[in-house]
């Protein structure tokens, strides 16, 4: 079953509740892409009128993971997901609605195949922009996943 946004959504009220309590919401995804939004809000800001670099982080790698997890559905195989390392920039502060895209997709089915095939972590290297309303970009995050078939 593909995963899709309003059932990961649901997924993340029960799973991720400090994402979905602080406005975290995927809205696409696919094979290839997926984006988050979250609105800068009182319960996610910071002190200095701006959103929580937690928050954007959260939605950050929401836009990273969602697709892994999607594809892993994909397999039919039991295969763990960790974020392994991260590194953020934050270029301007985000207030208003702050959209995440990744496009990365493309790099994760080759890593679960050789991870399937040889039964060994792989790694996966992913980058999520985030943009205000303006299409400003306010941080950039880059996530390294491992993925690693169960036994």
């Amino acid at each position: 079953m593909a995963v899709t946004a309003s059932k990961f959504n649901m997924f993340s009220f029960f799973k991720l509740p400090a994402a979905w309590w602080c406005g975290v919401r995927l809205k696409t995804v696919n094979k290839n892409m997926a984006i988050v939004t979250v609105r800068h809000r009182w319960i996610n800001q910071n002190p200095f009128n701006s959103m929580f670099w937690a928050v954007q982080g959260m939605a950050a790698e929401l836009s990273t993971g969602a697709m892994i997890i999607d594809q892993i559905e994909a397999t039919g195989k039991k295969i763990s997901m960790l974020v392994a390392n991260n590194k953020a920039n934050f270029s301007k502060k985000a207030t208003g609605k702050i959209t995440f895209t990744c496009e990365d997709g493309y790099l994760i089915k080759e890593a679960l195949d050789k991870s399937i095939d040889t039964g060994e972590g792989q790694t996966i290297r992913m980058k999520s922009v985030g943009v205000n309303e303006n299409g400003v970009v306010v941080s950039t995050f880059h996530f390294e996943w491992t993925v690693r078939l169960k036994k």
